[in-house]
């Protein structure tokens, strides 16, 4: 998905569209401070991952997201980073404007049945994530689409794509009642277990042998749920560890690297300006300067 942006009253493309706030992807290759505080919102949104692995708090609770993976925010719901920045990672997003009352009219072609099941099914839902979502990926592919090329009844087809996306997502949370998430779990305690030794300088065989997979086949399932191979997932993990010791303690900048796993100041200076835009020393004075 190439990055675009359309916003409700600056975008002439959503004038036939009043029910849609904003549509969009979007590419983050650099973390940057207050990008991503945590906020109460107004409409429905729906936040799907292309590329990256995001950690988003949704109603105070925290959420690991990869790619395919989907996000609902209700109106009236918390979405954010519990550490207010936004993951390196390619996502869409696509807000909708809903009546409480009647959610999805008078803009739907859903038969009134069908809507009220629907909405309730998603507004009320308590798992705000959809894992493995990937159909929904491809009708926002077949959105941007329209917006792009704006052929002969894209509007008609627009409305009935935003209909299949209701539809799709509603079968997507019963599924999910009935099963659970393999290896995206696995990875969660994979993480778990980094996180608690990211002094180690953990090899690609190490973080394989975690989980009990072979190396080339951890190597595939790490990169599509993540985006990243291993050894590149790993220093994201101590990148936003290190954020964390930065943002909280008064530690010195080598006992933070040292702690994080990086084998130098110099090496943890330059991988963080690299991922951040910031050394470490400008990340925390900026930080303290906002505090």
């Amino acid at each position: 998905m190439n990055p675009f942006i359309l916003r409700k009253g600056l975008s002439k493309e959503l004038d036939p569209f009043p029910h849609i706030l904003e549509f969009g992807a979007r590419k983050v290759q650099q973390i940057r401070l207050d990008s991503l505080p945590v906020e109460k919102s107004d409409h429905f949104s729906l936040y799907y991952v292309w590329d990256g692995r995001y950690e988003w708090q949704i109603d105070g609770r925290d959420y690991l997201l990869f790619p395919t993976d989907l996000a609902l925010i209700t109106p009236g719901g918390c979405f954010g980073n519990s550490r207010q920045i936004l993951d390196i990672g390619v996502f869409s997003h696509l807000s909708l404007e809903i009546d409480k009352l009647d959610p999805f009219a008078p803009w739907t072609s859903l038969s009134s049945a069908e809507a009220r099941a629907i909405a309730k099914l998603i507004l009320y839902n308590e798992t705000p994530v959809v894992s493995g979502a990937r159909p929904v990926g491809q009708l926002l592919q077949s959105l941007a689409d329209e917006f792009r090329e704006q052929e002969l009844g894209y509007q008609t087809r627009i409305r009935n794509l935003i209909d299949s996306l209701l539809i799709l997502i509603s079968r997507q949370l019963i599924r999910q009642t009935h099963s659970q998430r393999d290896f995206p779990r696995t990875f969660m305690r994979l993480e778990q277990q980094l996180r608690a030794n990211l002094a180690h300088q953990w090899t690609v065989d190490e973080m394989a042998a975690l989980v009990g997979l072979g190396t080339t086949t951890f190597t595939e399932k790490v990169k599509g749920y993540t985006g990243f191979p291993p050894l590149a997932y790993l220093i994201n993990i101590r990148i936003s560890e290190a954020i964390r010791l930065l943002k909280r303690t008064e530690l010195p900048l080598t006992e933070i690297a040292l702690e994080t796993g990086f084998y130098s100041s110099q090496h943890f200076s330059t991988t963080f300006r690299k991922l951040t835009g910031y050394t470490p020393s400008q990340f925390r004075k900026n930080n303290t300067d906002t505090l």
